[in-house]
């Protein structure tokens, strides 16, 4: 307990470590928590639980190849863009592939109705004329 009018010793003197020199120090050079959790009841295994923790700085866990958080759209919004991109670049696609059906579809209508009233006139043009009365 302390008194009013005296402040507690600050961690650290007399040569210990504090905790900001220790995080610097696990952050720098990495470090690994590794652990396996199983259930068994009657010998068979009902459950395995396999953790890995790494704590590291970014940088060193690029050193160590981890980077999984610059392609995670909800983490990176670098990500999300590229994401976006990728999207809106696929529904132009499909938009233009359902755009130059229709146009094919249209030209067939076209071609289509032009031959019906062809063949229609080649009816009209076949059929015996009535005189009038």
């Amino acid at each position: 307990m302390t008194t009013p009018g005296r402040f507690p010793e600050p961690y650290g003197q007399g040569g210990g470590a504090n905790l900001a020199d220790i995080l610097e120090r696990v952050l720098d050079k990495g470090i690994v928590i590794a652990g396996d959790i199983r259930i068994n009841l009657l010998d068979i295994e009902l459950l395995t639980i396999k953790l890995r923790l790494v704590i590291a700085s970014v940088d060193k866990a690029k050193e160590m190849g981890i980077d999984w958080w610059e392609t995670d759209p909800a983490l990176s919004s670098r990500a999300r863009r590229s994401e976006l991109a990728k999207e809106n670049a696929e529904l132009r696609e499909r938009l233009a592939e359902l755009e130059t059906g229709r146009q094919e579809e249209t030209g067939r209508s076209l071609e289509t109705g032009r031959q019906q009233q062809g063949a229609d006139r080649q009816r009209e043009a076949d059929r015996p004329h009535r005189e009038a009365p």
